[in-house]
């Protein structure tokens, strides 16, 4: 009989034990303050590198959209002003291009976006000082542009702006997570705080866009753009 009592209080005990390291309670601490999301760079050579194979489009050009669908970007090349972009019609492989030396790139493009500021506006558009719209995004080795000169929408507005037709080959483009780090040929770009970060870490230059603001960043000094008043309009 008191072998049988000291097994049952046994059973209950472990019974008890099991209970109590299966089940705890959490309580939210309402002191609790998140931190502020780290700084573009800093992100970026923070942040662990995916696997780039899933972004792989062609030949070794990563391309990826973000998950809300509002920012396409690709780590490619360039032959002076010619991209080598999956998605968009240029002339990166004529062969009288093919003197041109090429370089690594990283560019953006946004389906609603901020205006360019005054003094990041780089090209006067064949002369005409007319054209050149935000949207848009290119980082090379050594510097990082925001803004371009054309007469339309960008592709990713053309497919998912507020008149987007959500065809074609950007619907193809995996998804790069919030947080998720792609490098190639020493740059980099990360899906980060609600938009894309991407840079030369090593240079300490870069860009940060997103559908409310942006901001080219180099080692002396970083230019954003404030929220705009209104929300971002078609050209």
């Amino acid at each position: 009989m008191g072998a049988m009592r000291r097994t049952v209080v046994g059973i209950l005990a472990a019974f008890f034990l099991l209970a109590g390291t299966a089940c705890s309670i959490t309580t939210e601490d309402p002191g609790y303050v998140a931190p502020p999301p780290l700084p573009a760079m800093e992100h970026l050579e923070q942040a662990a590198l995916a696997d780039p194979a899933a972004f792989r489009v062609s030949g070794d050009v990563l391309s990826f959209i973000t998950e809300d669908r509002n920012i396409v970007c690709s780590l490619t090349s360039a032959r002076g002003e010619h991209l080598n972009l999956q998605y968009e019609s240029n002339s990166f492989s004529d062969a009288a291009n093919n003197k041109l030396a090429t370089v690594p790139v990283a560019h953006c493009e946004l389906a609603g976006y901020p205006k360019p500021a005054a003094g990041d506006i780089k090209d006067d558009c064949a002369g005409t000082g007319l054209g050149y719209l935000g949207g848009a995004a290119l980082l090379s080795p050594d510097k990082a542009t925001y803004g371009e000169c054309r007469s339309g929408v960008t592709q990713m507005e053309a497919a998912y702006g507020p008149k987007g037709n959500k065809r074609g080959p950007l619907t193809e483009l995996r998804v790069l997570a919030e947080g998720q780090n792609l490098e190639r040929n020493g740059l980099r770009c990360s899906a980060h705080n609600g938009g894309v970060a991407c840079g030369n870490v090593s240079a300490g230059v870069g860009f940060y866009v997103a559908k409310d603001r942006y901001e080219l960043i180099s080692k002396g000094a970083a230019t954003a753009s404030p929220a705009p008043a209104e929300a971002p309009k078609t050209p």
